[in-house]
């Protein structure tokens, strides 16, 4: 990565000396001449416990069963009554129209006569597509050509950040600035030169917004130059993430495989969902002292929705810590491996343990996400509805307690892939492991997030332009060319945001393995402690351990 060396040496110039360098369980490289008695160390009731932690390569028992076995009944529920959907399904759902109320019986009966409204519908859409042909034909084939492209784009991002990390980064830090003041300063001419944008923004007004964007670039920069040297050490640790990853790439395959069969599985879910609508009957309502015939569905009907919908989205979310679970295993077993290349059958096995051993694990992962999902869903449902100073009190503690559910869960499943522990104890051993090595694990996740995020950003939008530049020149659009490049930006973001997704994880596990390593005192990939050395530690775990020791 060009002046590796030279840049850690720099950051070695700023380490806080105070930092332990050593693994605080084991034992320095040069003992003293006077040996303390053993009696004065304090030993935690399970601190031989935390020096066995390595990956389990070994048979792994079932863990959490109870959480596997309510989502295997959900699921079975939801195919079982979708199924009981389709054969009781009413065939009359469509023709509602066609009955009329006779008073004579009190019931809805069929008319001889009905309307014929699906021809005009019909060519009313092969008008409507007729007009709009040519900008489909464009949208379908700017479409399918970024799909194509995703795939050489991420892999080429993937070695530019491997190998050029810090020139990515810096080339992309400036965008960061120019493109915001650039769509700001095009904003407010545009508007002043358009009459009705003019019209209904005063010059006031705009100047307000102009002068508002520029302040908050201003931050931005203050933030840049405020946090350089964290920003240079996560250069670093995005780069060794990147060459992780370039060893392990066939999780680009199995990544989007499980992605399609998540899909395959919502299928007939959506087919059970779109016939559960036809299971009712017609009957006769009163308004007004007037009767009309309507559908009325049977009451299982919502609840079965809710039961599916339910089901759905605890399957994305475990499928999502299934795919965080098959990244932690894949990267823990080369960054435990000796020699530098990847383990023969590592993604084989690691799906094996995230679909067999850990799959209670697993959906218990994704129970508590789909959880905090609703409850942060309903808590923002309910500020529109009752606003006031209870109601943000309360929604700030909902969201922070959320938050710390997120955080805490995230570094539980990647624990849980490289020991094949249950979901409690392998969050209360991460939490054991970090706070005896004094590690942050907020500024790994936070900042190389955010750079990532936005170098995403800037690729996405540059290719954004190229688009509508090269639609512009080819094709007779007009102002729809825009919207054609806004849905291939979209297109190319969502994939760019998977492989960030993916790197994120990537930094996550190395970083749990070093924090392995370093309560073992042990080194399986030097040029990883090299760089995570310089992490800032824990001040407040560092505060307790220092007054922990002095009272001992």
């Amino acid at each position: 990565m060009g002046s590796t060396e030279e840049d850690l040496s720099k950051l070695n110039s700023h380490h806080d000396p105070a930092s332990p360098t050593q693994p605080l369980l084991s034992n320095p490289t040069s003992s003293s001449p006077i040996e303390e008695p053993t009696s004065i160390v304090p030993q935690d009731p399970d601190s031989t416990q935390f020096l066995q932690i390595s990956y389990n390569y070994g048979p792994r028992p079932f863990k959490d069963l109870p959480f596997l076995i309510l989502f295997a009944f959900l699921v079975l529920c939801t195919f079982g009554f979708g199924i009981f959907s389709i054969f009781n399904r009413n065939t009359k759902y469509g023709d509602v129209s066609s009955y009329t109320y006779n008073s004579s019986s009190s019931s809805c009966v069929e008319s001889s006569s009905f309307s014929l409204s699906g021809p005009n519908l019909d060519f009313g859409f092969v008008l409507f597509s007729s007009s709009s042909s040519g900008f489909f034909k464009v949208l379908i084939w700017t479409l399918v050509i970024t799909l194509i492209l995703t795939a050489p784009i991420c892999f080429l991002l993937l070695l530019l950040l491997k190998h050029y990390t810090k020139q990515i980064v810096y080339v992309s830090l400036p965008f960061f600035v120019i493109m915001p003041i650039f769509l700001d300063v095009y904003w407010f001419v545009a508007c002043t030169v358009s009459s009705s944008c003019s019209d209904a923004f005063p010059l006031v007004y705009r100047i307000l917004v102009l002068v508002f964007v520029l302040l908050v670039v201003g931050v931005i920069i203050w933030i840049f130059i405020a946090n350089w040297q964290r920003i240079e050490l996560t250069v670093h640790i995005i780069g060794v993430a990147s060459d992780a990853l370039s060893r392990n790439l066939v999780l680009f395959l199995v990544l989007p495989l499980l992605t399609i069969g998540l899909l395959l599985y919502y299928a007939p879910i959506v087919v059970f969902l779109v016939f559960a609508r036809l299971n009712g009957k017609i009957v006769a309502r009163e308004s007004d002292g007037e009767y009309t015939c309507v559908w009325k569905q049977d009451s299982w009907v919502p609840a079965y929705y809710t039961l599916a919908i339910l089901t759905m989205l605890w399957s994305l979310t475990a499928m999502v810590e299934a795919q965080v679970y098959l990244i932690s295993g894949t990267i823990a077993q080369w960054y435990f491996c000796k020699d530098d290349s990847a383990p023969k059958r590592s993604i084989r096995s690691s799906l094996r343990n995230a679909f067999g051993p850990s799959s209670g694990t697993v959906c218990l992962s994704g129970l508590l996400i789909c959880v905090v999902r609703v409850v942060r869903a309903a808590v923002d449902s309910a500020r529109q509805e009752a606003p006031g100073i209870v109601n943000l009190v309360l929604r700030c503690c909902v969201n922070a307690f959320l938050s710390a559910i997120d955080f805490l869960n995230k570094f539980t499943i990647n624990f849980a892939a490289i020991t094949g522990e249950a979901y409690c104890a392998s969050a209360r051993m991460t939490y054991e492991l970090l706070r005896r090595n004094l590690l942050s694990a907020v500024f790994v996740e936070t900042v190389s997030t955010r750079l990532l995020g936005g170098i995403v950003f800037v690729l996405s939008a540059v290719y954004a332009i190229v688009v509508w530049a090269i639609v512009k020149s080819v094709s007779s659009l007009g102002v729809d060319s825009y919207l054609v490049a806004v849905f291939a930006w979209l297109l190319l973001i969502v994939v760019l945001a998977f492989f960030v997704h993916v790197l994120d994880n990537v930094i996550d596990t190395v970083y749990i393995c070093y924090a392995i390593d370093r309560d073992k005192g042990d080194v399986h990939k030097q040029d990883v402690h090299e760089v995570y050395v310089h992490l800032p530690i824990s001040r407040s775990l560092r505060s307790s351990f220092s007054s922990r020791t002095l009272s001992v």
